[in-house]
Protein backbone atom coordinates (compact mmCIF):
# COMPACT_ATOMS: atom_id res chain seq x y z
CA UNK A 1 0.00 0.00 0.00
CA UNK A 2 2.96 2.34 -0.52
CA UNK A 3 1.06 3.92 -3.43
CA UNK A 4 -1.79 5.06 -1.19
CA UNK A 5 0.00 7.89 0.63
CA UNK A 6 1.14 9.73 -2.54
CA UNK A 7 -2.34 9.33 -3.97
CA UNK A 8 -4.00 10.83 -0.88
CA UNK A 9 -1.50 13.69 -0.68
CA UNK A 10 -1.98 14.51 -4.36
CA UNK A 11 -5.76 14.54 -4.02
CA UNK A 12 -5.64 16.70 -0.87
CA UNK A 13 -3.43 19.24 -2.65
CA UNK A 14 -5.92 19.31 -5.50
CA UNK A 15 -8.78 19.81 -3.03
CA UNK A 16 -6.91 22.67 -1.34
CA UNK A 17 -7.02 24.83 -4.47
CA UNK A 18 -10.31 23.45 -5.78
CA UNK A 19 -12.34 24.53 -2.74
CA UNK A 20 -11.54 28.27 -2.92
CA UNK A 21 -12.01 28.33 -6.70
CA UNK A 22 -15.39 26.63 -6.36
CA UNK A 23 -16.40 29.01 -3.56
CA UNK A 24 -15.49 32.07 -5.66
CA UNK A 25 -17.33 30.75 -8.71
CA UNK A 26 -20.42 29.80 -6.74
CA UNK A 27 -20.54 33.11 -4.88
CA UNK A 28 -20.21 35.00 -8.18
CA UNK A 29 -23.10 33.09 -9.74
CA UNK A 30 -25.31 33.68 -6.70
CA UNK A 31 -24.46 37.40 -6.69
CA UNK A 32 -25.40 37.69 -10.39
CA UNK A 33 -28.71 35.86 -9.95
CA UNK A 34 -31.75 38.03 -10.80
CA UNK A 35 -33.61 37.02 -7.63
CA UNK A 36 -33.87 39.60 -4.84
CA UNK A 37 -33.37 37.80 -1.49
CA UNK A 38 -35.42 40.41 0.39
CA UNK A 39 -38.33 40.13 -2.06
CA UNK A 40 -38.16 36.34 -1.89
CA UNK A 41 -38.27 36.55 1.91
CA UNK A 42 -41.18 39.02 1.91
CA UNK A 43 -43.18 37.01 -0.62
CA UNK A 44 -46.82 38.01 -0.89
CA UNK A 45 -46.56 40.29 2.15
CA UNK A 46 -45.31 43.15 -0.02
CA UNK A 47 -47.99 45.56 1.13
CA UNK A 48 -47.08 44.95 4.79
CA UNK A 49 -43.35 45.60 4.42
CA UNK A 50 -42.30 49.17 3.67
CA UNK A 51 -39.07 50.47 2.12
CA UNK A 52 -37.51 51.16 5.54
CA UNK A 53 -38.15 47.60 6.66
CA UNK A 54 -36.71 46.24 3.42
CA UNK A 55 -33.56 48.28 3.94
CA UNK A 56 -33.32 47.03 7.52
CA UNK A 57 -33.62 43.40 6.36
CA UNK A 58 -30.98 43.95 3.67
CA UNK A 59 -28.64 45.58 6.20
CA UNK A 60 -29.16 42.72 8.68
CA UNK A 61 -28.20 40.23 5.98
CA UNK A 62 -25.27 42.32 4.79
CA UNK A 63 -26.78 42.85 1.34
CA UNK A 64 -26.07 46.58 1.46
CA UNK A 65 -22.32 45.89 1.25
CA UNK A 66 -20.26 45.22 -1.90
CA UNK A 67 -20.06 41.61 -3.09
CA UNK A 68 -16.31 41.38 -2.43
CA UNK A 69 -16.79 42.52 1.15
CA UNK A 70 -19.61 40.03 1.67
CA UNK A 71 -17.47 37.21 0.28
CA UNK A 72 -14.56 38.15 2.53
CA UNK A 73 -16.86 38.21 5.55
CA UNK A 74 -18.33 34.81 4.59
CA UNK A 75 -14.87 33.32 4.04
CA UNK A 76 -13.68 34.57 7.42
CA UNK A 77 -16.68 32.97 9.11
CA UNK A 78 -16.07 29.69 7.27
CA UNK A 79 -12.46 29.59 8.41
CA UNK A 80 -13.76 29.93 11.96
CA UNK A 81 -16.16 27.02 11.39
CA UNK A 82 -19.31 29.11 10.85
CA UNK A 83 -21.16 28.53 7.57
CA UNK A 84 -23.61 31.31 8.31
CA UNK A 85 -27.34 31.32 8.87
CA UNK A 86 -29.91 30.11 6.37
CA UNK A 87 -32.36 32.81 5.28
CA UNK A 88 -34.91 30.18 4.23
CA UNK A 89 -34.93 27.96 7.32
CA UNK A 90 -33.83 30.62 9.85
CA UNK A 91 -31.26 28.33 11.42
CA UNK A 92 -27.50 27.77 11.06
CA UNK A 93 -26.49 26.37 7.68
CA UNK A 94 -24.46 23.63 9.36
CA UNK A 95 -27.58 22.50 11.22
CA UNK A 96 -29.67 22.42 8.02
CA UNK A 97 -27.01 20.30 6.30
CA UNK A 98 -26.59 18.01 9.32
CA UNK A 99 -30.35 17.39 9.48
CA UNK A 100 -30.89 16.80 5.77
CA UNK A 101 -27.70 15.14 4.57
CA UNK A 102 -28.49 11.73 6.16
CA UNK A 103 -31.77 11.53 4.21
CA UNK A 104 -29.94 12.33 0.97
CA UNK A 105 -27.21 9.82 1.81
CA UNK A 106 -29.77 7.04 2.35
CA UNK A 107 -31.40 7.85 -0.98
CA UNK A 108 -28.09 8.03 -2.87
CA UNK A 109 -26.71 4.87 -1.23
CA UNK A 110 -29.88 2.96 -2.10
CA UNK A 111 -29.78 4.14 -5.70
CA UNK A 112 -26.05 3.36 -5.89
CA UNK A 113 -26.58 -0.22 -4.74
CA UNK A 114 -29.64 -0.88 -6.91
CA UNK A 115 -28.13 0.58 -10.07
CA UNK A 116 -24.86 -1.31 -9.54
CA UNK A 117 -26.56 -4.68 -9.04
CA UNK A 118 -29.08 -4.22 -11.86
CA UNK A 119 -26.60 -2.61 -14.26
CA UNK A 120 -23.85 -5.20 -13.88
CA UNK A 121 -26.27 -8.14 -13.91
CA UNK A 122 -27.96 -7.00 -17.11
CA UNK A 123 -24.60 -6.16 -18.67
CA UNK A 124 -23.29 -9.65 -17.93
CA UNK A 125 -26.51 -11.23 -19.24
CA UNK A 126 -26.26 -9.21 -22.46
CA UNK A 127 -22.64 -10.25 -22.97
CA UNK A 128 -23.45 -13.90 -22.32
CA UNK A 129 -26.23 -13.75 -24.93
CA UNK A 130 -24.40 -11.44 -27.34
CA UNK A 131 -26.00 -11.23 -30.75
CA UNK A 132 -29.17 -12.88 -29.51
CA UNK A 133 -32.63 -11.49 -28.71
CA UNK A 134 -31.83 -10.99 -25.02
CA UNK A 135 -28.73 -8.97 -25.89
CA UNK A 136 -30.67 -6.71 -28.25
CA UNK A 137 -33.48 -6.20 -25.74
CA UNK A 138 -31.08 -5.28 -22.92
CA UNK A 139 -29.09 -2.88 -25.11
CA UNK A 140 -32.30 -1.23 -26.31
CA UNK A 141 -33.42 -0.87 -22.70
CA UNK A 142 -30.11 0.73 -21.75
CA UNK A 143 -30.30 3.24 -24.59
CA UNK A 144 -33.93 4.03 -23.74
CA UNK A 145 -33.08 4.59 -20.07
CA UNK A 146 -30.14 6.84 -20.90
CA UNK A 147 -32.37 8.96 -23.15
CA UNK A 148 -35.30 9.19 -20.70
CA UNK A 149 -35.61 12.37 -18.59
CA UNK A 150 -35.59 11.73 -14.87
CA UNK A 151 -38.81 13.63 -14.23
CA UNK A 152 -40.58 11.49 -16.86
CA UNK A 153 -39.41 8.31 -15.13
CA UNK A 154 -40.64 9.70 -11.78
CA UNK A 155 -44.07 10.61 -13.17
CA UNK A 156 -44.38 7.20 -14.83
CA UNK A 157 -43.53 5.36 -11.59
CA UNK A 158 -45.96 7.49 -9.58
CA UNK A 159 -48.76 6.96 -12.11
CA UNK A 160 -48.21 3.20 -12.17
CA UNK A 161 -47.31 2.17 -8.61
CA UNK A 162 -48.79 4.96 -6.48
CA UNK A 163 -51.90 6.11 -8.36
CA UNK A 164 -52.76 3.12 -10.54
CA UNK A 165 -51.92 0.14 -8.33
CA UNK A 166 -51.76 1.92 -4.98
CA UNK A 167 -48.85 -0.23 -3.85
CA UNK A 168 -46.40 2.47 -2.85
CA UNK A 169 -46.55 6.01 -1.41
CA UNK A 170 -45.45 8.87 -3.64
CA UNK A 171 -44.55 11.47 -1.06
CA UNK A 172 -42.22 12.15 1.83
CA UNK A 173 -40.01 9.85 3.90
CA UNK A 174 -42.72 8.71 6.33
CA UNK A 175 -46.51 8.42 6.60
CA UNK A 176 -48.48 11.64 7.27
CA UNK A 177 -48.17 12.84 10.86
CA UNK A 178 -44.89 11.02 11.50
CA UNK A 179 -41.27 12.00 11.05
CA UNK A 180 -38.76 9.61 9.48
CA UNK A 181 -37.38 8.88 12.94
CA UNK A 182 -40.82 7.99 14.32
CA UNK A 183 -41.86 5.74 11.42
CA UNK A 184 -41.11 2.04 11.41
CA UNK A 185 -38.55 0.44 9.13
CA UNK A 186 -41.21 -1.05 6.84
CA UNK A 187 -42.90 2.33 6.33
CA UNK A 188 -39.58 4.04 5.67
CA UNK A 189 -38.60 1.34 3.18
CA UNK A 190 -41.90 1.67 1.29
CA UNK A 191 -41.46 5.45 1.02
CA UNK A 192 -37.91 4.92 -0.23
CA UNK A 193 -38.74 2.59 -3.14
CA UNK A 194 -39.96 5.08 -5.76
CA UNK A 195 -37.30 7.77 -5.14
CA UNK A 196 -34.56 5.12 -5.27
CA UNK A 197 -36.01 3.60 -8.43
CA UNK A 198 -36.09 7.02 -10.09
CA UNK A 199 -32.57 7.95 -9.05
CA UNK A 200 -31.07 4.56 -9.90
CA UNK A 201 -31.88 5.12 -13.57
CA UNK A 202 -29.02 7.66 -13.65
CA UNK A 203 -26.37 5.00 -13.14
CA UNK A 204 -27.97 1.83 -14.52
CA UNK A 205 -27.73 2.46 -18.27
CA UNK A 206 -23.99 3.33 -18.38
CA UNK A 207 -23.19 0.28 -16.24
CA UNK A 208 -25.12 -2.04 -18.55
CA UNK A 209 -23.26 -0.86 -21.64
CA UNK A 210 -19.86 -0.66 -19.91
CA UNK A 211 -20.11 -4.12 -18.33
CA UNK A 212 -21.28 -5.66 -21.60
CA UNK A 213 -18.40 -4.07 -23.51
CA UNK A 214 -15.80 -5.27 -20.99
CA UNK A 215 -17.20 -8.80 -20.97
CA UNK A 216 -17.46 -9.07 -24.75
CA UNK A 217 -13.80 -8.05 -24.97
CA UNK A 218 -12.94 -10.70 -22.36
CA UNK A 219 -14.96 -13.41 -24.12
CA UNK A 220 -12.92 -12.78 -27.27
CA UNK A 221 -9.64 -13.04 -25.37
CA UNK A 222 -7.34 -16.11 -25.47
CA UNK A 223 -8.12 -16.86 -21.82
CA UNK A 224 -11.85 -17.18 -22.51
CA UNK A 225 -11.26 -19.21 -25.67
CA UNK A 226 -9.07 -21.56 -23.63
CA UNK A 227 -11.90 -22.07 -21.13
CA UNK A 228 -14.33 -22.61 -23.99
CA UNK A 229 -12.04 -25.25 -25.45
CA UNK A 230 -12.29 -27.12 -22.14
CA UNK A 231 -16.05 -27.42 -22.56
CA UNK A 232 -17.35 -24.45 -20.55
CA UNK A 233 -20.35 -22.61 -21.99
CA UNK A 234 -20.21 -18.89 -22.79
CA UNK A 235 -22.76 -18.25 -20.04
CA UNK A 236 -20.65 -20.03 -17.44
CA UNK A 237 -17.51 -18.19 -18.57
CA UNK A 238 -19.32 -14.84 -18.47
CA UNK A 239 -20.72 -15.34 -14.97
CA UNK A 240 -17.48 -16.89 -13.70
CA UNK A 241 -14.13 -15.51 -14.81
CA UNK A 242 -15.82 -12.74 -16.79
CA UNK A 243 -17.60 -11.50 -13.69
CA UNK A 244 -14.30 -11.08 -11.85
CA UNK A 245 -12.86 -9.30 -14.89
CA UNK A 246 -15.72 -6.79 -15.20
CA UNK A 247 -16.74 -5.96 -11.62
CA UNK A 248 -13.65 -3.92 -10.74
CA UNK A 249 -13.91 -1.48 -13.67
CA UNK A 250 -17.69 -1.30 -13.21
CA UNK A 251 -17.31 -0.31 -9.56
CA UNK A 252 -14.70 2.30 -10.50
CA UNK A 253 -17.01 3.79 -13.12
CA UNK A 254 -19.92 3.81 -10.69
CA UNK A 255 -17.96 5.52 -7.92
CA UNK A 256 -16.74 8.16 -10.37
CA UNK A 257 -20.38 8.89 -11.22
CA UNK A 258 -21.32 9.71 -7.62
CA UNK A 259 -21.65 13.36 -8.58
CA UNK A 260 -24.37 12.50 -11.09
CA UNK A 261 -26.31 10.70 -8.38
CA UNK A 262 -26.02 13.73 -6.11
CA UNK A 263 -27.24 15.96 -8.92
CA UNK A 264 -30.08 13.59 -9.75
CA UNK A 265 -31.17 13.55 -6.12
CA UNK A 266 -32.28 17.19 -6.50
CA UNK A 267 -34.96 16.09 -8.97
CA UNK A 268 -35.94 12.95 -7.06
CA UNK A 269 -36.24 14.77 -3.73
CA UNK A 270 -38.28 17.57 -5.29
CA UNK A 271 -40.74 15.25 -7.04
CA UNK A 272 -41.19 12.95 -4.04
CA UNK A 273 -40.89 15.65 -1.33
CA UNK A 274 -37.94 13.78 0.16
CA UNK A 275 -36.48 15.81 3.06
CA UNK A 276 -32.87 15.89 1.91
CA UNK A 277 -30.30 18.35 0.64
CA UNK A 278 -31.74 18.26 -2.88
CA UNK A 279 -35.06 19.65 -1.70
CA UNK A 280 -33.24 22.23 0.42
CA UNK A 281 -31.21 23.26 -2.64
CA UNK A 282 -34.36 24.06 -4.60
CA UNK A 283 -35.80 26.10 -1.74
CA UNK A 284 -32.52 27.93 -1.25
CA UNK A 285 -32.26 28.71 -4.98
CA UNK A 286 -35.81 30.06 -5.27
CA UNK A 287 -35.30 32.10 -2.11
CA UNK A 288 -31.83 33.39 -3.07
CA UNK A 289 -30.50 31.92 0.19
CA UNK A 290 -26.81 32.53 -0.49
CA UNK A 291 -25.41 31.11 2.79
CA UNK A 292 -27.29 27.83 2.38
CA UNK A 293 -26.43 27.55 -1.32
CA UNK A 294 -22.76 28.09 -0.52
CA UNK A 295 -22.85 25.48 2.24
CA UNK A 296 -24.63 22.90 0.08
CA UNK A 297 -22.28 23.64 -2.82
CA UNK A 298 -19.19 22.96 -0.72
CA UNK A 299 -20.81 19.84 0.75
CA UNK A 300 -21.55 18.57 -2.75
CA UNK A 301 -17.98 19.25 -3.82
CA UNK A 302 -16.62 17.25 -0.88
CA UNK A 303 -19.04 14.41 -1.63
CA UNK A 304 -17.98 14.24 -5.27
CA UNK A 305 -14.32 14.48 -4.25
CA UNK A 306 -14.71 11.49 -1.92
CA UNK A 307 -16.48 9.52 -4.66
CA UNK A 308 -13.68 10.20 -7.15
CA UNK A 309 -11.05 9.35 -4.54
CA UNK A 310 -12.71 6.01 -3.82
CA UNK A 311 -12.89 5.39 -7.57
CA UNK A 312 -9.15 6.01 -7.90
CA UNK A 313 -8.39 3.68 -5.00
CA UNK A 314 -10.70 0.97 -6.38
CA UNK A 315 -9.08 1.24 -9.81
CA UNK A 316 -5.60 0.76 -8.35
CA UNK A 317 -6.74 -2.17 -6.23
CA UNK A 318 -8.27 -3.83 -9.29
CA UNK A 319 -5.33 -3.12 -11.62
CA UNK A 320 -1.86 -3.12 -10.01
CA UNK A 321 -0.39 -1.47 -13.12
CA UNK A 322 -2.12 1.80 -12.23
CA UNK A 323 -0.28 1.98 -8.90
CA UNK A 324 2.87 3.04 -10.72
CA UNK A 325 1.14 5.95 -12.47
CA UNK A 326 0.94 9.59 -11.35
CA UNK A 327 -1.12 10.42 -8.25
Amino acid sequence: MSWLRPLLLGRLVRLAWLLPLAAIGLFTLISLAPIDPVQAYVGDRTSLVGPEQREAIAAAWGLDRPATERFGHWLGDVLRGDLGRSLTYDMPVAEVIARRFPASLVLIAGAFAVSFVVGTTLGIAAAAARGGPADRIIRTLAVALSASPGFWIAILLIALFAVGLGWLPSCCAAPPGLTAGEAGWSDRARHLVLPVATLSVVGTAPLILHTRQRLVAFLDSPAALHLRAHGLSWQRIAFGAGLRHALGPALTLHLAGAGELFGGSVLAETVFAWPGLGQATVRAATGADAPLLMGIGLTTLLFVFCGNLLADIAARLADPRLRQGPA
